[in-house]
Order: C-alpha cells, then sequence, then structure tokens
C-alpha cells in the first residue's frame, strides 16, 4: 500500500539557503531522495521518524520540538512519520 507524501512548504529561499517546513500526517512520507545540499533539521513537533535507507536498511530516530541536527551532501532516504500523530520539521539546506 502507497503511503501519503508529506506537505514541503517553501519558507524562504536564496543565493545561500532554501528553508521548508515539512508537515506528516501519520504515515505520511518524503519519497526517496538525495540530499543536493548540506542541511540541518530542527524539530517543530515530537518527530519520530521511520528512516528508509539504501540497501534495505532501516532506523527510528527520535526528537523533542526544538532538537536540531545537520546532515552532509549526498545522504540518500526516505523519511516516514512512525509516531500516531502530526510531526513537522523546518530544514535548512545551506546552498
Amino acid at each position: 500500500m502507497a503511503r501519503p507524501p508529506c506537505t514541503a512548504t517553501l519558507l524562504h529561499e536564496d543565493a545561500r539557503v532554501r528553508v521548508q517546513r515539512f508537515d506528516f500526517e501519520p504515515g505520511a512520507e518524503t519519497g526517496w531522495h538525495t540530499h543536493g545540499h548540506d542541511y540541518v533539521i530542527v524539530a517543530v513537533t515530537h518527530c519520530r521518524m521511520l528512516l528508509e535507507e539504501p540497501g534495505g536498511a532501516t532506523r527510528i530516530a527520535e526528537f523533542a520540538p526544538g532538537d536540531a541536527y545537520a546532515r552532509p551532501t549526498g545522504v540518500e532516504h526516505n523519511v516516514i512519520n512512525d509516531g500516531d500523530a502530526p510531526m513537522s520539521f523546518v530544514e535548512t539546506e545551506l546552498k
């Protein structure tokens, strides 16, 4: 069964950064993607993410509201809301 897509809302973009808010209903996903830039995520809500990774690996990542983390260019994954409530985070890509 296909998962519903999350919603991405562009908040700001200029020559240096792109800032988007991602909102997920329970079970929603980003779809497979590869990050073309270094990026920083800040959780808006509690986030329980199921991360599907290349080669079939999966893992759970949990973040409290306000938590932040950074990842480098080239990360490939599908992010799924594995919780029972909507989740949101803001992603800032460093161009």
